[in-house]
């Protein structure tokens, strides 16, 4: 991998760049001092449907002259503008700086409109009018390609909609998921539980704990191997929010449920990321924006204090 970060392909990309510019300039001068054979009248003695014949002419001076200016332009070009490899030109322009001009031009413009919240706690912008438009914007934009336009997630992507929160649902809780991300990971837990039949019986007794449907005699044999799980998820099997680790007690599957769901997570693990939206969104998107999300999950609360 480290091959494609080196020095060589900013070079490469450089020197094929100016040869490329250098070739068209002598593909030009060749074909304007090379001399084709031609008959008498300055045809080529080609002759295509009995009286069409293809003459020798050189090219019209002003597509010459539009050539050059062409290739004067593209020499002129990577002399102030990055094209050459790594080379940033006289100009120092990069669009990942102009992006980041345009977005803080953008939120400066819209800094006032965010002003007005800054204040409010979180329950009561989760109610105002105004700051649920722009937290329903700020979540389709950020949050909905993985969360669902809905908020209600799906196999893999937390359900923002219900009371059921891997990291804490309070608005700190949020606005630290928003801000930093988070990082959730299972590490594979077969060895330490036992054979695969062990393996199946555990699987057995996680499901009994959610009351769902399960094998009872598996589930039994299973329950002394809980204790791999129990460092995590609890000795009452509630989970564990410090650590993102899943409530088995409801009935709630993030990645699916089910026996084969179950041992495949055992033997396999699991690994979730959530990306930080810290350097994307300001402070004052991220207050609106938690506030948004936390009364999708509390509409009875929201409902009534309005």
């Amino acid at each position: 991998m480290s091959d494609f970060i080196s020095n060589f392909w900013h070079w490469y990309v450089a020197g094929l760049t100016l040869v490329s510019i250098i070739a068209c300039l002598l593909l030009l001068w060749f074909s304007g001092k090379a001399r084709a054979m031609t008959a008498n009248d300055h045809t080529t003695g080609h002759v295509w449907d009995g009286d069409l014949r293809e003459m020798n002419n050189p090219l019209p001076r002003w597509w010459v002259g539009l050539f050059v200016i062409t290739i004067l332009f593209g020499l002129i070009y990577l002399a102030m503008y990055p094209g050459a490899g790594s080379l940033a030109g006289k100009f120092g322009w990069s669009s990942a700086s102009q992006y980041e001009t345009e977005v803080a031009k953008g939120n400066a413009e819209v800094a006032p409109l965010y002003a007005k919240f800054q204040g409010m706690p979180p329950e009561d912008v989760s109610k105002d009018p105004q700051a649920l438009v722009i937290g329903d914007r700020l979540f389709m934009n950020n949050c909905a390609q993985c969360h669902g336009s809905d908020a209600r997630g799906s196999k893999g992507f937390p359900n923002l909609a219900d009371a059921d929160w891997l990291y804490g649902g309070t608005p700190d809780a949020i606005k630290t998921s928003l801000v930093q991300g988070r990082a959730g990971n299972m590490p594979p837990m077969a060895a330490a539980v036992g054979t695969p039949e062990d393996v199946r019986n555990l699987a057995h007794y996680v499901l009994s704990l959610s009351k769902s449907p399960h094998d009872s005699v598996r589930a039994a044999l299973g329950k002394s191997k809980y204790g791999t799980c129990a460092a995590c998820h609890g000795m009452d099997a509630k989970g564990n929010h410090a650590m993102g680790a899943p409530n088995l007690t409801d009935d709630i599957w993030l990645h699916g449920w089910g026996e084969s769901a179950i041992v495949n997570i055992i033997n396999n693990g699991k690994v979730n990321q959530m990306p930080a939206q810290g350097d994307k969104l300001t402070a004052a998107q991220i207050h609106v924006l938690a506030s948004y999300v936390w009364g999708l999950s509390n509409r009875a609360v929201v409902s009534a204090a309005k």
